[in-house]
C-alpha cells in the first residue's frame, strides 16, 4: 500500500467498486479500503452446508442486450463474464395473498407484462395500460437512468407524487393495486413512497429479470479484477475509523490498525451517518451533519436460509411476494409480535448446472431493529467472530420456526424437505453491510418531504464525496448510477458520459 493516492474509497460495496473501476479507467490512482474479510457489501455471499447464499442480490433487472444496466456493466468490463440465468418470461414475480388462492403474475417485457395483467384483470385494461405508460414516462425523466447527463440525475417534478395517490387515480380495484404494488419489498415502500421510487425499481425487472448463477459475489470479483488491471488497489481488513486533517484541510484516512493513507480526494461508500462521525466535528457544518443524522433509515429484515435435502423440493424459476391479505401490501412493516411476518419475499438460489431440483431457498421478511435492541452492543463478523450468546441464537431459531410455519401455508411439504435452517437479523445486516440499524435500502423517501432523503454525492466537506445506496437510489442499478454520478463530480459529467457511450459504440 502506498502512502498517497489520488482517491481513497472507504468501503467495497457496489458503489465503491464501481467508482474505483471508473476512476482507475480515467487514470486516477485509487485505493479501496474494506473492513471485512469479504468484499462487496450487499454483493457478499456465504456458504452453509455447501450451498451458496446471497446476502442481498436475489435477482437483477435490465441485463438484456441494450438495456441500461447491461450497458453500464459493459462499460465497466464485466458483462461478458457474468454467469446468469433468466427468470421465467411469463412470471418472473408472482404475487400471492393468504386470503386468495389465485396467483398473480408479472411477466417480462412491457408488451407481455401488459397483456398478462389484462388477461388477469380484463375489466382493468385502461388502468393497466395507463400504469405501464406512466412507469416508462417517469423513467424517461431520470437522465442517468438512460445514460444521459443532467445536473443531479433526476427530474424534481416527480419527487412529490405518492405511489398510493397515483394508483387511486387510475383504478378503484384494490386487488389490482395490491398486485401492481406487490413487489414493493424491492424498495420497502409505503403509501407515502414517491411514485418515482416504484417506477425506477420495477421498470428494470419488467425489462428483463435474471438470477446470478452461484451468487452475486461474482460481480464484485469481476469489478476488482478490472480495477487491478487499471492499476487500482483493493485491501480488506482495513477498517477506517477517522479522517486526518492538516488544520482544516482533509488529507487522510486513519485505520483501526493506525495506518494513515493520504489522498487528494475521498469517497465514502459507507453509511453517511457513520462517515460524519469519523470526521469528529471537523470539515462539515453542524447543520449539515444534523440533517444527515435526522434522516430516517429504512426498515431492516430477517432472512431465512434453507438448505434442502437432495431431490426433495422442485426448483422455481420465479420469485414469490406473499402477503397475509391484499390489504397489507403497504403495511407489512407495521407488524405485531403475534402477526409477524405479515409478508415475505421468497427466492431460489441457482447453480451452474441447475436441474429440476432446488438446493436452497431464501425468504425475507421485514424486521424492526428494536427486536434485537438488547444485543445492540454485540458485533459479529467473519473477521471478528465474537458471538452474541445463547439467548440470541434462541431468538433467531424461534423466529425461523414462525417463518417456516408461514411458508408451510404455501408449501405444505416444505418441512420434510429441509436439511438445515440458518437465519440473519438486522444485526447481521448492520455488521456486514455497515448500514444504520441494519437498514436494507438506505434512507426512507417520503413524497411529503422529498428532499429530506436526498444527498448530493458532493458533500459539504471539501474533498469528500458520498456514493452507494444512500445517494439517490438503491439496488444494483440504482447504486451503479449513484457511482456514475459521484464520479461525474470528479471527472466531469460530459467527459464521463462521453467515455461510456464511446465504449458502447
Amino acid at each position: 500500500m502506498k502512502s498517497k493516492y489520488d482517491v481513497v474509497i472507504i468501503g467495497s460495496g457496489l458503489g465503491g467498486l464501481v467508482s474505483a473501476n471508473i476512476l482507475s479507467r480515467h487514470g486516477y490512482s485509487v485505493c479501496v479500503l474494506e473492513k471485512n474479510q469479504q468484499y462487496g457489501g450487499n454483493l457478499q455471499t456465504f456458504v452453509r452446508d455447501k450451498n451458496i447464499f446471497d446476502t442481498g442480490v436475489h435477482y437483477i433487472g435490465s441485463l438484456g442486450e441494450g438495456e441500461n444496466l447491461h450497458q453500464y456493466f459493459t462499460y465497466l468490463g464485466i458483462m461478458d463474464e457474468l454467469k446468469l440465468m433468466k427468470l421465467d418470461d411469463d412470471k418472473y414475480d408472482v404475487i400471492t395473498f393468504g386470503d386468495d388462492e389465485k396467483e398473480y403474475f408479472h411477466a417480462q417485457g412491457y408488451t407481455h407484462f401488459e397483456k398478462s395483467l389484462i388477461s388477469q384483470f380484463p375489466e382493468e385494461e385502461q388502468a393497466i395500460k395507463a400504469y405501464c405508460n406512466k412507469i416508462k414516462e417517469v423513467c424517461r425523466n431520470f437522465p442517468l437512468y438512460n445514460l444521459e447527463t443532467s445536473s443531479e440525475g433526476y427530474d424534481i417534478n416527480f419527487l412529490n407524487v405518492k405511489i398510493s395517490d397515483y394508483f387511486d387515480s387510475i383504478t378503484k380495484n384494490e386487488k389490482l393495486k395490491a398486485v401492481l404494488a406487490g413487489s414493493n419489498f424491492l424498495y420497502a415502500g409505503g403509501k407515502n413512497t414517491p411514485l418515482y421510487v416504484h417506477a425506477l425499481s420495477v421498470n428494470s425487472y419488467i425489462k428483463s429479470s435474471w438470477r446470478c448463477v452461484d451468487g452475486g459475489s461474482q460481480i464484485s470479483r469481476l469489478l476488482i479484477k478490472r480495477i487491478k488491471e487499471f492499476g487500482g488497489e483493493v485491501y480488506k481488513y482495513q477498517e477506517v475509523v477517522k479522517f486526518g486533517f492538516d488544520d482544516d484541510d482533509l488529507v487522510s484516512v486513519i485505520t483501526k490498525d493506525g495506518n494513515e493513507i493520504k489522498a487528494d480526494l475521498f469517497i465514502s461508500n459507507i453509511e453517511p451517518k457513520l462517515t460524519t462521525k469519523m470526521l469528529e466535528g471537523k470539515g462539515m457544518r453542524k447543520s449539515y451533519v444534523n440533517r444527515i443524522n435526522q434522516m430516517k433509515s429504512m426498515v431492516s429484515a430477517f432472512s431465512l436460509y434453507i438448505v434442502f435435502k437432495p431431490k426433495t423440493f422442485k426448483y422455481i424459476n420465479h420469485n414469490y411476494y406473499h402477503f397475509k391479505n391484499h390489504c397489507r401490501v403497504w403495511d407489512a412493516q407495521e407488524y405485531t409480535e403475534n402477526s409477524w411476518p405479515e409478508g415475505y419475499m421468497l427466492s431460489m438460489g441457482v447453480r451452474k448446472k441447475q436441474d429440476e431440483w432446488s438446493s436452497n431457498l431464501t425468504a425475507m421478511a421485514y424486521m424492526k431493529f428494536n427486536e434485537v435492541e438488547k444485543w445492540r452492543n454485540t458485533f459479529n463478523t467473519t473477521a471478528d467472530e465474537s458471538g452474541r450468546g445463547e439467548a440470541y441464537e434462541k431468538f433467531k431459531m424461534e423466529k425461523a420456526e414462525l417463518f417456516i410455519d408461514e411458508l408451510e401455508k404455501k408449501f405444505p411439504n416444505i418441512r420434510e424437505c429441509i436439511q438445515s435452517v440458518h437465519a440473519s437479523t438486522p444485526l447481521s445486516y448492520r455488521d456486514y453491510i455497515g448500514s444504520h440499524n441494519g437498514a436494507i435500502y438506505g434512507y426512507e423517501k417520503d413524497a411529503d418531504n422529498p428532499m429530506m432523503a436526498f444527498l448530493s454525492p458532493k458533500t459539504k466537506a471539501n474533498k469528500l464525496f458520498f456514493t452507494g445506496q444512500s445517494v439517490n437510489m438503491h439496488g444494483i442499478l440504482g447504486v451503479t448510477i449513484s457511482a456514475v454520478l459521484t464520479c461525474s463530480h470528479i471527472i466531469g459529467k460530459e467527459k464521463l458520459m462521453s467515455s461510456i457511450k464511446k465504449s458502447l459504440s
